[in-house]
């Protein structure tokens, strides 16, 4: 069964919307305008385009987070190391995201109570959530109730923050129950019709468990996150479990325009060859963690790590500042064929890419099980290995799934399990990387949050910048000039303490047509996400 819908119009939620993202696998070549479609045809389209929308998160994360810096040779880089930030900076996170939004809000209004679509009900929902916490996590207040009312109201009110928590974790709660119904039907009704994702799943291949999983996972960073803005949740979690490998969307990037890996795409090269953006390099701080604590994932991460390559402090604009290699600054120069079989975060233009990462799910419930009353159980060390472990395990496989170690080092460390144990063994008895040297819980803390902050470096640098300002860890020296100690900019205007800015700002094109409902007196630098405690 195919379930053809008419549309009158896609209708995005707000006049700025009208520019979409640009998504190979559209349907029509307006799809604002489009005529009819499916639930079989609209989902692939929106999971490709979350990819995209992850990879311009993970940029705009990598700069304020501390993982790159600008690069020599450049100049102009004015708000990028100020953080003097106007409307106009980051504004494309906010019209791409809602724009993809809207087709999964298509899948959910057009599948609501149908059990035939059940499965697609499920996955859009679970999208959904994962997309409206980006936005919370970057904007705070945001339109949610009224934002897919498409020409009836072009201008939706802000929710704030915490409703919209609420409902994004009540939203995972009904994903779940919809898959488990179609699970339930097509276990025992003979006659079921609830259709598999099957093949228009470009993340999990239609396995409902692994939705299931990522459904858990979700809940729990919105958990997690939610408890020092003073939210709480019911910690009931599918008895599936939670993410045991990354969620990985692939759609069958190739080397063609428009269908490269984005990540890849904006960083290494594009479909023709040229190079990708150069104007950043790594920071101080981040390669610090990785010389300083004998890690091998730096092999793996860096192009030329382990001998002289460009680093930098963010606003260090002097003539010395070196400039990134040809082949980029995040494409690790160690494998044969480095266009489409790499190992690191760049693994090539067919790789896929990491929408939320095993590494992340074990650290969240490190987090979880060490503070309690998250429904999390089991020793805390235990999923804090595993986080390091999955990095790792990540990090070092190539494209065609071979294990990258073999191509940097001779046995016994020519696999990824080996550099791990080696890594533990060289920092025995430094709690930051020792979980059982921690003498407290505070250092306990402070080992699980570091370790996800270098486990998610250019994997989702989104979401270990969420993590810094919710936590301050990895810890900093506030209004040190030490690229190691702090990763702040040279250039900053910040009124904080640590010299860095709080938030982005709400985009141009909300101050534009939405402005009687726009959050007014928004800082970068005051203005705090509910979380945000510091």
């Amino acid at each position: 069964m195919k379930k053809i819908i008419k549309i009158g119009g896609l209708g995005l939620l707000l006049v700025f919307g009208l520019t979409s993202c640009k998504k190979y696998l559209d349907i029509n070549d307006n799809p604002n305008s489009a005529t009819s479609s499916t639930p079989e045809l609209m989902l692939p389209q929106a999971l490709t385009a979350t990819a995209n929308v992850v990879s311009s998160y993970n940029s705009m994360g990598a700069q304020l987070g501390g993982f790159m810096a600008n690069a020599g040779g450049y100049g102009g880089f004015g708000s990028s190391v100020t953080y003097d930030f106007g409307n106009g900076d980051f504004a494309g996170l906010w019209n791409s995201t809602y724009d993809n939004l809207t087709d999964y809000q298509w899948i959910i209004n057009n599948t609501n109570g149908d059990l035939d679509y059940s499965f697609y009900n499920g996955a859009a929902k679970i999208m959904k959530a994962l997309e409206f916490q980006l936005l919370v996590d970057n904007y705070n207040d945001v339109p949610y109730t009224n934002a897919f009312q498409e020409v009836e109201n072009l201008t939706p009110a802000y929710d704030d923050a915490k409703t919209v928590y609420d409902s994004i974790y009540q939203l995972l709660d009904d994903a779940l129950t919809a898959i488990n119904a179609g699970l339930d039907d097509q276990a025992n009704n003979a006659a079921s019709n609830v259709q598999d994702l099957g093949s228009k799943d470009v993340m999990f291949g239609g396995d409902m468990n692994a939705w299931k999983k990522l459904a858990n996972s979700m809940k729990l960073r919105v958990a997690v996150r939610a408890k020092s803005g003073g939210l709480t949740f019911n910690n009931q979690y599918d008895p599936v479990g939670f993410l045991d490998q990354d969620a990985i969307v692939n759609p069958g990037y190739q080397q063609a325009s428009g269908k490269q890996n984005p990540k890849y795409n904006t960083w290494a090269y594009t479909y023709t060859g040229a190079t990708g953006n150069r104007a950043w390099i790594p920071t101080n701080w981040i390669v610090s963690f990785y010389n300083g604590l004998g890690d091998n994932r730096g092999y793996a991460v860096f192009y030329g790590f382990g001998g002289s390559f460009p680093t930098n402090q963010l606003g260090y604009e002097s003539t010395s500042v070196a400039s990134a290699p040809s082949s980029g600054s995040w494409l690790s120069s160690y494998v044969a064929d480095a266009a489409n079989n790499n190992m690191g975060v760049l693994k090539g233009y067919s790789a896929g890419m990491v929408i939320f990462s095993e590494a992340e799910s074990d650290f969240l419930q490190a987090e979880a099980a060490l503070e309690g009353g998250f429904g999390v159980t089991g020793d805390p060390s235990d999923f804090y290995y595993a986080g390091i472990e999955s990095s790792y395990r990540y990090l070092f496989t190539e494209n065609d799934g071979s294990d990258g170690a073999a191509e940097l080092f001779a046995p016994p460390y020519d696999n990824y399990e080996a550099l791990f144990e080696d890594y533990l063994a060289t920092n025995e008895g430094f709690y930051l990387v020792d979980y059982n040297a921690a003498a407290t819980d505070a250092e306990r803390m402070e080992a699980i949050m570091t370790q996800k902050y270098i486990a998610l470096n250019m994997v989702n640098s989104d979401q270990a910048w969420n993590d810094f300002r919710r936590t301050a860890y990895p810890a900093i020296v506030n209004g040190s000039s030490d690229g190691t100690l702090s990763f702040a900019s040279l250039q900053s205007i910040s009124s904080r303490p640590d010299k860095l800015p709080s938030r982005i700002l709400y985009p141009t094109s909300e101050v534009s047509y939405n402005n009687k409902n726009l959050p007014k007196g928004i800082d970068e630098f005051k203005s705090l996400i509910f979380w945000d405690p510091n």
